[in-house]
C-alpha cells in the first residue's frame, strides 16, 4: 500500500471542519441554526418560466446585484453576491489577510470570521466580548500596524449584542489601514440605529457590509449573500472567487422574494420582536440570565447549557449550546421561530426543563427489576410453546415499540418462530407462571426495587409522584403493598384505565390527576419515551437490567438515558 505523503497547507493543517454538538433525540422543530421564516411555497411559480436555460446556461447574478445595490442606494459595482455571506467574508479574509497581517475580532462571534481569517494565513487578536456594549476601546487598543482587518458582526452571533454607527466610524478613522468588516446579517431584526449604520460603513472607503436573504428573508437553502463597499474593494473581492458562485435557480427564486416577499418579512420581524421580548421574560422568571438581543435569537445563560439543550430535544426542538467555547460553557442559543404555535412549544419545554411540577415513572424495568419475573414468564412461556427465547430477544421487541403488553409481546415471539399460539392460552400458560399456582409459587415473588424506600421518601417530599404503567391494577397493588410504597405516589395509572403506551392518554391522565403540565417520565422502553413526547412530558430513559444499548431510548425521544434510576435527580433543578 501506498503512504500518504501529501501536506496539508499552514491554515488547513490547523482547521478542522465545520461541525455543530447535537442532541441525540429526533428533532422536528430546527430552532439552533437562527433561519427565518417559511417562505411561501408560491416562489417556485417563477421558475417554469424562466425555461430550461437557467439550468443549461452559466448564471450571472447582475439583475440581483443591482436590486440590492438599489436597495442600498449604491452602484450595482459596489455589490458582490456570493454563495451566503460566508463567502463574502472567505473572500475578505482571502483579499487581505496572509501571513504576518492581523485581524481584530471581538469574540465570541460568527465562528466562521477566525475559520477563513487563519485559513487565509492571518493571526487573530481576540477582544473579549461576553455581553454588553461592543468593546470599542479594547478594539482600538489592540489596533497595530499589522492589523489588515477588524471584524464588527452587529448584531451579534451568538450574543446578540449590537456596535454603534460612531463605532464603526472611530475604528475604521484609527486603522485606515485595514478592512472594517461589518458582517450585518441578522440587522433586519435590529433598531433603526443598527439598521442605519449600512449607510454609515458604505460611507467609508476601507469598510465592506455583508448581508444574507438566509435570516429575515428565510432563503437559508438558496445560499445567497452580498458584499457592498468601495468599487475597488468589491473588485478585490470578485477577484478572490470564482465567478459563478451561486446557482441561476438560487438567483431567480432570490429575485422573486425580493419583490414578492416584503410584507410577509415584515410581519415576521414583528413577531419576532414580540417573541423575542417574551423568551427574555420567561428565562429572567425562571432564574436565568439573557444578554440583550436585537437578532432573532436569545443567548441565555443556565445552570446547565447543554442539559437545557438536551432537554428540549426531548420535545423535539434543536436549540444551540457550545460546549467547549470560551465565553459560551454556560450558554444556550434559542432562535425565535416567528410562530405562535411553535413558540409556545418552545415556552413549554423551557418551563418544564427549567421548572417541572412532578415526576412521573414506568414500573417495570425503573422502579421494579422485573428481569427474573415478568421477562422470565415470557421465556418460560415460550419454551411451553417449544420456543427459546433471550433477553435479547425480548429487548429487540420491546424496542420496536407497541410492547407495553408482555402477553402480547410473548405472542409475538411466538410468531415470529412460527408458532401460532391462540392469545388467551398464550396469557393463560403466562398467569400461571407469573402469579402462581398451588404447585409453584409465581414469579412475581422474584422482584426487587431499584430504587430503596428512602430514596423513595426523599423525592416523595420534594415533588408529587406517579407510576404510568402497562400492569394490571392487582399487579400494580400487589407490588406496591409488598414493598409498601404506597404512601410514596400521588396517583397511578395502570392498564385498566387508558390505552396502554405509546398512546400518551395514560401519561395525561396522571397529569390530569395530578393537576399539572410540567413533568418529567422516566421509562425503560421506547414506548414510554413516545407516550411522555406526546404528552408534552420530558422523556427521560433508563436502562433495564441487562441492556447496555442506549440507542433505541434516545432515537425514541429520550432527553438522556441513564444507566441507573436514580441519576435523573442530578439534572431536577
Amino acid at each position: 500500500m501506498s503512504t500518504f505523503a501529501l501536506l496539508p497547507s499552514p491554515g488547513a493543517a490547523q482547521a478542522t471542519a465545520y461541525s455543530v454538538p447535537r442532541a441525540g433525540a429526533p428533532i422536528d422543530l430546527f430552532l439552533d441554526g437562527n433561519e427565518g421564516a417559511v417562505p411561501s411555497v408560491g416562489l417556485f411559480d417563477g421558475l417554469r418560466a424562466h425555461g430550461p436555460d437557467l439550468l443549461r446556461r452559466y448564471p450571472h447574478a447582475a439583475h440581483l446585484e443591482a436590486a440590492f445595490a438599489e436597495r442600498l442606494g449604491v452602484d450595482a459595482r459596489r455589490v458582490l453576491v456570493t454563495a451566503g455571506g460566508d463567502e463574502s467574508i472567505d473572500r475578505a479574509c482571502r483579499a487581505v489577510l496572509a501571513p504576518g497581517r492581523r485581524l481584530v475580532l471581538p469574540e465570541p462571534t460568527f465562528e466562521m470570521i477566525a475559520r477563513y481569517a487563519r485559513l487565509a494565513g492571518g493571526a487573530i487578536d481576540s477582544v473579549p466580548w461576553p455581553g454588553g456594549r461592543w468593546p470599542v476601546e479594547a478594539v482600538l487598543a489592540a489596533l497595530t500596524p499589522e492589523t489588515a482587518m477588524v471584524a464588527i458582526v452587529t448584531p451579534n452571533n451568538p450574543t446578540g449584542g449590537v456596535a454603534t454607527a460612531e463605532d464603526v466610524r472611530r475604528v475604521a478613522a484609527a486603522a485606515p489601514q485595514a478592512l472594517i468588516l461589518v458582517d450585518l446579517a441578522y440587522v433586519e431584526f435590529a433598531d433603526a440605529d443598527t439598521q442605519a449604520l449600512a449607510a454609515v460603513a458604505l460611507s467609508l472607503p476601507n469598510a465592506l457590509i455583508v448581508r444574507t436573504v438566509s435570516k429575515a428573508w428565510g432563503l437559508a437553502g438558496l445560499r445567497i449573500g452580498y458584499c457592498a463597499g468601495h468599487e475597488t474593494l468589491v473588485g478585490w473581492l470578485r477577484a478572490c472567487g470564482g465567478p459563478y458562485p451561486v446557482a441561476g435557480p438560487s438567483l431567480a427564486l432570490a429575485e422573486a422574494a425580493l419583490t414578492q416577499g416584503e410584507a410577509e418579512v415584515a410581519g415576521f420581524i414583528s413577531a419576532i420582536h414580540a417573541e423575542r421580548d417574551a423568551l427574555a421574560a420567561g428565562l429572567a422568571e425562571l432564574g436565568a440570565r439573557s444578554e440583550p438581543s436585537q437578532a432573532n435569537f436569545v443567548l441565555a445563560r443556565v445552570r446547565d447549557s447543554v442539559w437545557l439543550r438536551d432537554a428540549f430535544a426531548g420535545f423535539g426542538i434543536g436549540i444551540r449550546a457550545f460546549p467547549g467555547k470560551p465565553m459560551l460553557e454556560d450558554a444556550v442559543r434559542v432562535t425565535c421561530p416567528g410562530s405562535p404555535a411553535q413558540f409556545a412549544r418552545v415556552d413549554h419545554a423551557l418551563r418544564t426543563a427549567l421548572a417541572p411540577e412532578a415526576m412521573l415513572f414506568d414500573l417495570d424495568g425503573v422502579l421494579a427489576d422485573v428481569s427474573t419475573s415478568y421477562r422470565e414468564a415470557i421465556v418460560q412461556t415460550c419454551a411451553h410453546f417449544g420456543v427459546a427465547v433471550t433477553g435479547a430477544d425480548i429487548a429487540a421487541v420491546k424496542a420496536a415499540g407497541n410492547a407495553n403488553n408482555d402477553w402480547v409481546v410473548t405472542q409475538r415471539l411466538l410468531a415470529a418462530r412460527g408458532v401460532e399460539a391462540a392469545f388467551e392460552a398464550v396469557k393463560a400458560r403466562f398467569e400461571a407462571l407469573y402469579q402462581g399456582t398451588a404447585e409453584a409459587p409465581g414469579l412475581w415473588t422474584n422482584e426487587t426495587l431499584r430504587v430503596n424506600r428512602a430514596q423513595l421518601a426523599a423525592w416523595a417530599a420534594a415533588r408529587p409522584l406517579a407510576i404510568v404503567t402497562g400492569r394490571p391494577r392487582a399487579d400494580l397493588d400487589r407490588f406496591l403493598d409488598h414493598f409498601d410504597l404506597r404512601g410514596f405516589f400521588a396517583t397511578t395509572v395502570c392498564m385498566e384505565e387508558a390505552p396502554l403506551k405509546p398512546d400518551p392518554a395514560p401519561v395525561r391522565l396522571a397529569l390530569s390527576r395530578l393537576g399539572v403540565t410540567r413533568a418529567w417520565m422516566l421509562g425503560d422502553t421506547p414506548d414510554d419515551q413516545r407516550a411522555a413526547r406526546a404528552a408534552g412530558v420530558l422523556p427521560l430513559g433508563v436502562l433495564a437490567p441487562g441492556e447496555t444499548d442506549p440507542a433505541p431510548l434516545t432515537r425514541a425521544g429520550a432527553a438522556r438515558v441513564f444507566s441507573q434510576p436514580d441519576e435523573w435527580e442530578a439534572l431536577w433543578p
